[in-house]
């Protein structure tokens, strides 16, 4: 789990799950914050038709009013729990 950004200093509060070892955005800056111990069943089924539709400036300026008036299907988190890491 990883903050969107568009490179330095323009981290969102959008949060993406990486599916895959993709590596290479570790150069490009994106940090891991979190990880999917369990419920990836969950995550299966968060609805992913609209891929990079919304507008990020729409969302911006207008919040869940314009998400929901125009994604309709949209997934949304309500909750989330935090876990110690485990000792190193």
């Amino acid at each position: 789990v990883t903050f969107a950004m568009a490179g330095k200093h323009t981290r969102s509060t959008q949060l993406f799950i990486n599916f895959g070892d993709n590596i290479f955005l570790d150069k490009q800056g994106f940090s891991p914050v979190g990880k999917v111990i369990a419920g990836m069943d969950v995550v299966d089924g968060v609805y992913a038709g609209h891929k990079e539709k919304p507008s990020q400036h729409l969302i911006t300026s207008q919040g869940n009013s314009y998400l929901e008036r125009e994604f309709k299907e949209l997934s949304y988190i309500v909750s989330a729990t935090l876990k110690p890491a485990p000792p190193l």
